[in-house]
């Protein structure tokens, strides 16, 4: 699985107000969070397991002894970036402070280095006593970070502090105790990531060095800042994207009419993938023998870009990317450019691939020119560095085109 980025476990607990979670839920998945259900035995008392599996659409572990060979409470601390545990009784509460680790949530909490985040709900005679105040005290000396509960009616008749906060409380203080950014939620991207293949015959094909490593990385990263994503690769290998909608092409025009059919849909594309400038005319059904290879008649593709420009809104963004095999930073700005202009983009990124540089890479070098040709000079950093990098000048466009 390709790292994310946005990605919560939600432990619910056995309280009443577990039935709140499954807004919370909703909600959760509102934000672009990928979320895992971890409930608790005493919880499915109130609700249960279809119901988690069918609003987080993924499957719920319940007990720690199922599917033991993929050790689930490790795998499941390592891959979420945030812990909520919402409601969280008295009697959890007192399980984390005394640090038992007797089930899959407490084995996931114990193992985890995420963020943890406690919304305790109990009847306030139990949120006031003595033993839960302790414990409550030493998590948050533990670094728990623990969302009050809210004053209002209990079950029954009951009265006073203790009820589950409001489902719009929990989210701001995730927000406001986490590193995450949320400034592409609400927009839409497609990212194309790889490089096309042009057929010769069923065997032989025309193709590039493109990995597909940076469009990756920039989808993994639009979509933790709350973007939804489409990525449409070519001819890659790497792993999937959790909550990220794939749709995997070979050819340019393939490409092409999948991006006919989005683009218009969509706040911005940025067009990572390396499409072949031709492709073959004279394209055989069978295999063609070694000596008849001697010439292949090409003809150009479409220019995808310059196609989707003569539609592009006012408010849309396009990012563009251009590999050279120039050196010189003058003559590689100027050709980026051109491209810029003539492809009515708003940025592009442009790097010299000489010698097979930066294809297959974790590591680029290039240069980023917006519209106005305010130029950007990006020494070797990591792809998903770039990535962020990228997104910030895409976001503050997105929201002064979309204000």
């Amino acid at each position: 699985m390709f790292p994310r980025g946005r990605k919560l476990l939600l432990g619910v607990s056995g309280g009443i107000s577990a039935y709140k979670s499954c807004d919370l839920l909703r909600r959760l998945q509102d934000e672009g969070f990928i979320v895992d259900v971890v409930p608790t035995e005493a919880s499915l008392n109130f609700v249960g397991k279809a119901t988690w599996e069918a609003l987080s659409g993924r499957k719920v572990i319940t007990d720690f002894w199922s599917s033991v060979e993929t050790v689930p409470h490790i795998a499941m601390a390592k891959e979420n970036d945030l812990i909520v545990i919402a409601p969280t009784t008295a009697d959890l509460i007192a399980k984390l402070a005394a640090g038992r680790a007797d089930d899959l949530l407490t084995n996931i909490v114990l193992a985890s280095t995420a963020t943890k985040f406690l919304v305790p709900a109990m009847h306030p005679e139990m949120w006031s006593n003595p033993a839960t105040v302790d414990n409550v005290e030493t998590l948050k000396r533990r670094g728990f970070i623990v969302i009050e509960p809210d004053l209002g009616r209990m079950t029954g008749s009951d009265y006073g502090v203790g009820r589950y906060p409001e489902t719009s409380k929990i989210i701001s203080e995730i927000y406001a105790n986490s590193n995450l950014i949320s400034d592409l939620k609400g927009f839409k991207i497609i990212v194309t990531a790889g490089g096309t293949r042009e057929p010769i015959d069923p065997v032989r094909f025309i193709g590039n060095r493109s990995s597909g490593k940076q469009g990756f990385a920039l989808a993994a990263a639009a979509a933790a800042r709350g973007a939804q994503v489409h990525l449409i690769t070519a001819n890659t290998n790497l792993p999937v994207i959790d909550g990220v909608t794939t749709t995997n092409v070979e050819t340019a025009q393939q490409m092409s009419k999948v991006l006919e059919v989005e683009f218009p849909h969509a706040d911005a594309l940025i067009m990572s993938a390396a499409i072949a400038d031709a492709k073959v005319k004279n394209y055989r059904e069978n295999k063609i023998s070694k000596d008849m290879l001697e010439t292949l008649e090409l003809e150009s593709n479409q220019d995808i870009l310059a196609m989707l420009a003569k539609s592009k809104r006012t408010n849309q963004v396009i990012v563009g990317f251009a590999a050279e095999t120039v050196s010189d930073l003058s003559k590689l700005e100027l050709n980026a450019v051109s491209k810029l202009n003539s492809k009515s983009m708003d940025l592009i990124y442009v790097n010299d691939v000489s010698n097979g540089a930066v294809f297959g890479s974790d590591n680029t070098k290039g240069l980023i020119i917006d519209e106005s040709e305010n130029v950007t000079k990006v020494p070797e950093i990591s792809k998903e560095t770039l990535s962020e990098i990228l997104l910030d000048k895409l976001a503050s466009k997105l929201v002064l085109s979309n204000g």
